[in-house]
């Protein structure tokens, strides 16, 4: 029997465009099911996306603060995911539930 080799993957290496970072960024918003922790890493792999230092400094963090916040045991403040959002380039819009 031969065995299979595996590689681990990273959705970051696959987000590209500012147009697949949002698309990924909906469809885990309406996959999270309440879940701001799941949001909050999505957030984290369109960073890594597009350079955690980079987006660190843009949203006025320190990288380690950053990854905190993304990665940690705790979720973010609501100011924090609007200031990594604004970072990324993105913005949060509203629909009614019955969209």
């Amino acid at each position: 029997m031969t065995k299979t080799e595996t590689t681990r993957y990273d959705v970051a290496e696959h987000l590209r465009t500012p147009e697949e970072m949002a698309a990924y960024l909906e469809a885990c918003i309406e996959e999270a099911d309440g879940d701001a922790a799941f949001i909050a890493k999505a957030l984290g792999d369109i960073a890594r996306a597009r350079g955690m230092s980079q987006i660190a400094r843009d949203a006025g963090l320190s990288k380690e603060s950053l990854a905190k916040a993304l990665y940690g045991e705790q979720s973010p403040s609501f100011d924090t995911i609007l200031k990594v959002v604004n970072a990324l380039g993105l913005k949060l819009c509203a629909e009614t539930v019955d969209c």
